[in-house]
């Protein structure tokens, strides 16, 4: 695997398919099954890593978020990732940088409403990141519902030469969905963490909020919003940690 950690040194070739998978490092099981995914799909796979500071709003997330960048390369390398692009926040976001892609439509309301000025930061830098990598294909995690409808928007709406593809959440054996925030928890958190997809399971709002606040959880929000099809999202801070969350409804779930 070859380590790019400069945009001036990213020369990929042009012949064949080109996959990209944008992460923010402090990759997992998750990310495993994207590059999965990814793999067979792509004659070179590249995955960016970047912890974006234009999607936090909050100064405390940001220095919060785990970082381990050998222990990222270990894992890219290990999953058949051929490209690690891993640019400081300087070269991406240069002195005087003063364009923005902000998305309305999908980006409003719910993680929109929540964290202002989210997606403005995940569309610039997703843009960002297709116009160096030049993919043909970008793989993304049905965990972030809205996220991947806000991309998927982008896209569209830019008239961008990418094909946005979708792995569905990947879950660990206690049914929480993998999240580079999980490590974050408690041995305590943890165990309350586990009502969000017991609170999916109900495939109703006013359910699952129920079963959220049992377990002593204030949800932010506990909503059905049509994401490629009818999905009831949640999203609750257990501890200090914030999680997101989601399950596509079936017909006659989304009352």
């Amino acid at each position: 695997m070859i380590v790019v950690r400069s945009i001036a040194d990213l020369d990929l070739p042009r012949h064949g398919v080109v996959g990209l998978v944008p992460t923010m490092g402090a990759l997992h099981g998750g990310h495993a099954a994207l590059f999965a995914a990814a793999r067979p799909a792509s004659d070179v796979l590249v995955a960016s890593l970047f912890v974006n500071p234009a999607q936090f709003s909050d100064a405390g997330d940001l220095a919060r978020y785990p970082r381990d960048f050998d222990r990222d390369a270990a894992f890219a390398a290990e999953h058949g990732v051929d490209v690690l692009f891993a640019p400081p926040v300087e070269e991406m976001y240069p002195p005087g940088f003063a364009t923005w892609v902000d998305p309305a439509g999908a980006a409003e309301g719910l993680e929109g409403a929540h964290r202002p000025g989210h997606f403005r930061g995940v569309a610039t830098v997703c843009v960002k990141l297709f116009n160096l990598v030049r993919p043909q294909i970008a793989w993304f995690g049905r965990k972030d519902a809205q996220q991947v409808a806000v991309v998927k928007q982008v896209v569209r709406d830019l008239n961008l030469s990418v094909e946005v593809s979708v792995v569905e959440t990947a879950r660990d054996a206690d049914g929480l969905a993998l999240s580079s925030r999980n490590e974050l928890l408690a041995p305590a958190e943890r165990e309350q963490a586990r009502a969000i997809p017991r609170a999916l399971e109900t495939r109703d709002p006013a359910a699952a909020r129920a079963v959220l606040e049992a377990a002593g959880l204030a949800p932010d929000y506990v909503e059905v919003a049509d994401f490629d099809g009818p999905t009831l999202l949640v999203a609750a801070r257990v501890g200090s940690t914030r999680l997101i969350d989601n399950v596509r409804l079936r017909k006659g779930d989304d009352r």
